[in-house]
C-alpha cells in the first residue's frame, strides 16, 4: 500500500503541484508517488491497518479522555463538560488527516463513513460565525458567558485551527467532498474578522503555531488571497507583543532571532511556518533569521537521531546578566551543546516539527543538508516514537534507558497505548502516512530525488510526463536504481541527493559513469533522456563511529554508531546475562559487520562485532571515590536500529556508549 496525498507539503487543487513562486525546488504532486515495496511501504501498511483503527477506537470513546465526544457536547447533542487538554480538538483533526491519507490509497467505505460521521459532529459544533474551539463552546453552552475566544493564550485555539485547515485540505483531496473544507473556510472567515484589527492580546495567541502553515495549506487549496493575507498577518502579529519569554520565542522579535530557544515544538512550528510563508511571498526578512537559527540547531542543539528539545525544564536566556529576563522553559532547547542522554526530553512532536521545517528550507534553498536532516528524523527520531506494531507510543525519547535512572521523570520510559498528552500519536500517524510526499521535487531544470525507497513516480515536468520506477533495499542497502519508463521531450536534469554520511558514492547511466557524486550535495545528470534509460546510484554504507563536539559534556569519551541513515543502539536483550548496558564499551578499532535479519524486529540490518564489558566494584552511596581498577573482557556485541528498541519487553538501552581501548 502507498499514500497519495501531501498535506504536510500543502498541496492545492488540481493534479499539478502548486506553484510556490519563491521555491527553488517545488514538491511534485504526491498523488504521483506510490510506495511499492520495502521499508516505507511496510511502515505505511502498519499505519493503515493498525495505528489508524486503534486510534479511532480510543478517540471515539470516553474512557480515558474525550475527543469526538467534546464536539458532541459542544453541539448540544449531549450534555456534559469538556474533558482532556485544550488541544484535543487539534489532535482529533490530525487523526482525520491521517485517516484521509490512508483512505486515498485504499478506499474503504467503513473508513469513509467514519470520517463523514466525525465531520458532521464537528460541523454541528461550529458556531454560526465560524468559531470552533470546544473548551469555550462547552463553557458557553453550560452558561458561562465569561468564556470568550482568545482569552487564554495557553488554550491552543490557533493550534487547533491550524490542524483543522490542514485536515480539511487532505480530506477534500482524498474524497472530493467539501464537508470539512466548508468548516475550515467558515473558520477562516471568523479569523479574518477576529484579526482584522491586530492587538497585543491577539498577538500572544501563537502557542504551537500550526495555524501558520495550516492557513497556507488552506490558501493553496482555495487560492483565496485573503487566506494568504491572513497567514502574513499571523507572522507579523508577533512584532506587536512586548514582554514575552523564550519559552514561546517571543522575548526577541522573530526577525532578530539568531538561535533556537524555548519549547522545541513551538519553536520548530514557528520556523516551519516562517519558511512556508517565504515560499509564497519571497519576504527575505522571514528567511534571514532561519539561517543562523538552523545552524544553532543542526550544529549545537540537535540529537544524533534528529530529535530536538533536550530539556524537560530549563531557564532562558541561560546565564544572562539581565536576570529579570530569565524565565522557565519546558520541553525545550537548552544552551549550546546541552545534550543529555538519560534525562533527554526529545518530544516526538518536536522531531516532526524539525522535519516540517527542514522540508520547507529544502524547498526554499535546494540545499541537500536540509534533506539530510529530514532523512535523519525519518529513520530515527520519528520511528522511535512508535512501536513496530503501530499501537504504542513515546511522548519523550531518551537516548539512554537504565533500570536505575538518575532522576524521576514525568513521562513513561516505555511506549504506551495511551498518553495523557496525546499530541504525538496522531502526529506520527499523519507523518508516516505521507512520507512519500517528501521523496521527490521539481524545478524548471528537472526532477529532484530527495528520499529513497521502492516506489513508482508518474509526474508532470515542463516537457511532459516522467514515469520511473525506483528499486532499492534502502536503508539496509545503498544501491538505488531508477528505471525511466517514459520521459519528457528535450533535455532535462535528474538531481540525486548524495547524503552527507556517504563517502565514495558513484553514479552511472546505463552502466556508464555519469556525474560526480559528492557527499552532501545533489548530483546533477543533464541530458536528453530516453525511455529505458537506467540510473544507478551506489551509496557506500560504511559503519561509522561518531563522536560529539567536546563541549557536549554529557557525550564526552563516548561514541554513537551509524550505518547509512540509521543510528544504532545497544539494547540489553542482545547482551550476555552478566553484562549490563552501562558496562559496555566500544573499542576505537571496532569493526562492525552488517547482517540483515528478516526475522528480527520486522526485518532489520543488525551490526555485529567485538566489544568490551568492563567490570568494576559496585557503587554505594558515595558520590566520588578513588579510581577503581577495571577489567575489560571482550564479547560479541549485536547492535540494532535505535528506532526498533523497546519492542521486546522491558529493557535497557543506550545510543551513546563509552569508548574502549
Amino acid at each position: 500500500m502507498f499514500p497519495i496525498l501531501a498535506p504536510i507539503l500543502a498541496l492545492a487543487f488540481g493534479s499539478a503541484a502548486p506553484v510556490r513562486p519563491h521555491a527553488v525546488v517545488r514538491p511534485v504532486d504526491a498523488a504521483d508517488v506510490r510506495w511499492t515495496t520495502g521499508f516505507w511501504a511496510d511502515r505505511f501498511e502498519v499505519c493503515r491497518t493498525s495505528t489508524i483503527p486503534q486510534m479511532a477506537k480510543l478517540m471515539w470513546g470516553t474512557d480515558r479522555s474525550q475527543f469526538l465526544h467534546n464536539f458532541r457536547v459542544a453541539s448540544g447533542a449531549v450534555a456534559g463538560t469538556h474533558r482532556g487538554p485544550a488541544w484535543n480538538d487539534g489532535d482529533f483533526y490530525k487523526w482525520l488527516e491521517a485517516a484521509a491519507a490512508v483512505y486515498a490509497v485504499a478506499p474503504d467505505p467503513a473508513l469513509d463513513a467514519r470520517m463523514d460521521e466525525a465531520i458532521a459532529v464537528i460541523a454541528a459544533a461550529q458556531r454560526p460565525d465560524g468559531y470552533l474551539h470546544t473548551p469555550v463552546l462547552i463553557r458557553n453552552r453550560n452558561g458561562d458567558a465569561a468564556a470568550k475566544p482568545f482569552d487564554d493564550r495557553l488554550a491552543f485555539e490557533m493550534y487547533n485551527f491550524g490542524h483543522l485547515f490542514t485536515a480539511a485540505v487532505v480530506h477534500h483531496r482524498a474524497t472530493g467532498k467539501r464537508s470539512l473544507l466548508a468548516v475550515a473556510v467558515k473558520a477562516a472567515d471568523f479569523l479574518l474578522a477576529a484579526f482584522e484589527t491586530p492587538t497585543p492580546t491577539l498577538a500572544r495567541n501563537s502557542v504551537c503555531p500550526a495555524h501558520y502553515f495550516g492557513t497556507l495549506d488552506l490558501y493553496r487549496t482555495t487560492r483565496d488571497p485573503r487566506h494568504l493575507t491572513l497567514a502574513r498577518k499571523f507572522l507579523d502579529l508577533r512584532d506587536l507583543f512586548d514582554g514575552g519569554t523564550d519559552d514561546n520565542q517571543d522575548r526577541v522579535l522573530f526577525r532578530k532571532q539568531t538561535e533556537a530557544v524555548g519549547h522545541a515544538v513551538r519553536a520548530n512550528y514557528l520556523y516551519a511556518g516562517a519558511a512556508d510563508l517565504f515560499l509564497e511571498t519571497g519576504d527575505e526578512t522571514l528567511l534571514a533569521p532561519l539561517g543562523p537559527i538552523w545552524e544553532s540547531v543542526a550544529h549545537r542543539k540537535m540529537a544524533v537521531t534528529g530529535a530536538c528539545g533536550a530539556l524537560y525544564d530549563g531557564a532562558s536566556p541561560d546565564g544572562s546578566k539581565e536576570q529579570k529576563q530569565i524565565a522557565r522553559t519546558h520541553q525545550a532547547y537548552g544552551r549550546d551543546y546541552q545534550l543529555p542522554n538519560s534525562t533527554a526530553h526529545n518530544e516526538t512532536c518536536a522531531a516532526i516539527g524539525n522535519l516540517l521545517w527542514n522540508d520547507r528550507m529544502l524547498q526554499a534553498t535546494g540545499y541537500a543538508k536540509h534533506a539530510d536532516v529530514v532523512e535523519r528524523v525519518l529513520f530515527n527520531a520519528l520511528l522511535a516514537g512508535v512501536s513496530l506494531d503501530g499501537t504504542r507510543f513515546f511522548y519523550t525519547n531518551t537516548l539512554r534507558q537504565l533500570d536505575a535512572m538518575p532522576a524521576p521523570l514525568r513521562w513513561s520510559r516505555q511506549r504506551e497505548e495511551w498518553i495523557s498528552c496525546y499530541c504525538c500519536p496522531p502526529n506520527v500517524a499523519r507523518t508516516v502516512a505521507q512520507v512519500h510526499a517528501l521523496a521527490y521535487g521539481q524545478s524548471d531544470r528537472g526532477l529532484w530525488v530527495h528520499q529513497y525507497g521502492g516506489n513508482r513516480l508518474d509526474a508532470a515536468l515542463p516537457g511532459g510526463r516522467i514515469k520511473l520506477t525506483q528499486t532499492t533495499d534502502y536503508p539496509w542497502d545503498g544501491t538505488i536504481t531508477l528505471a525511466l519508463d517514459a520521459v519528457p521531450v528535450g533535455e532535462f536534469s535528474l538531481f540525486l541527493r548524495v547524503p552527507g554520511w556517504s563517502s565514495g558514492a558513484t553514479l552511472a547511466v546505463n552502466g556508464e559513469p555519469a556525474a560526480a557524486a559528492e557527499a552532501g550535495r545533489y548530483a546533477e545528470v543533464r541530458r536528453t533522456w530516453r525511455a529505458g534509460d537506467r540510473v544507478t546510484l551506489k551509496l557506500p554504507m560504511a559503519v561509522r563511529l561518531l563522536e560529539a563536539h567536546p563541549l557536549a559534556e554529557e557525550l564526552r569519551n563516548q561514541v554513537a554508531v551509524q550505518r547509512g541513515p540509521v543510528v544504532y543502539c545497544v539494547e540489553s536483550c542482545d547482551l550476555p546475562a552478566a553484562v549490563r548496558v552501562q558496562s559496555v564499551a566500544i573499542p576505537r578499532t571496532a569493526a562492525f559487520r552488517p547482517r540483515y535479519d528478516a526475522k528480527l524486529l520486522g526485518g532489520v540490518a543488525v551490526l555485529e562485532g567485538a566489544a568490551e564489558a568492563t567490570a568494576a566494584p559496585a557503587w554505594g552511596k558515595e558520590l566520588y571515590r578513588e579510581l577503581a581498577p577495571t577489567v575489560a573482557k571482550a564479547f560479541d556485541l549485536r547492535l540494532i536500529p535505535h528506532y526498533a528498541w523497546g519492542n521486546r519487553g522491558k529493557s535497557e538501552m543506550t545510543v551513546w556508549t563509552p569508548l574502549g581501548r
